[in-house]
């Protein structure tokens, strides 16, 4: 992790109200993860503790320690997309991610009305089958 892009994208944010949720998706897209030097860096920068920096990173599912080398496909197991039959998707869903993909549950994409969903990225999916599920796992 390159503490001079770390840097720059601190001082990109550093006139902002409420900065440290734009610096740590910054951060996340730039390196795949916000590690633990990272937070301390943050922190210090926004003049925050670092329980203050973690606890939020710990948070919420978008931000991850450490880099994830595989494609990740969040698939959302929350109450509404169980409702819808979510987990009759997850044994094919798993079955086409196998080792190459990383299927990463997460408790609400916001769609709770057109379940069951899933995101890649930015790119989020509803209304999803099996086969639907598939296809946005292999393309992942």
């Amino acid at each position: 992790m390159s503490n001079s892009v770390l840097a720059a994208i601190i001082a990109e944010h550093a006139g902002r109200e409420g900065p440290l949720l734009p610096i740590l998706h910054d951060v996340q897209a730039e390196f795949g993860c916000v590690s633990p030097e990272a937070e301390a860096q943050i922190a210090a920068a926004l003049n925050l503790s670092r329980a203050e920096v973690h606890g939020v990173v710990s948070f919420y599912h978008d931000y991850t320690p450490t880099a994830e080398g595989r494609p990740v496909v969040q698939v959302c197991r929350a109450e509404a997309c169980k409702a819808r039959g979510v987990e009759s998707l997850m044994p094919s869903a798993m079955a086409a991610a196998g080792d190459r993909v990383k299927l990463h549950t997460v408790y609400c994409l916001g769609l709770c009305a057109t379940g069951p969903n899933a995101r890649v990225g930015d790119r989020l999916h509803s209304r999803l089958d099996a086969p639907a599920l598939a296809k946005i796992i292999e393309n992942a």
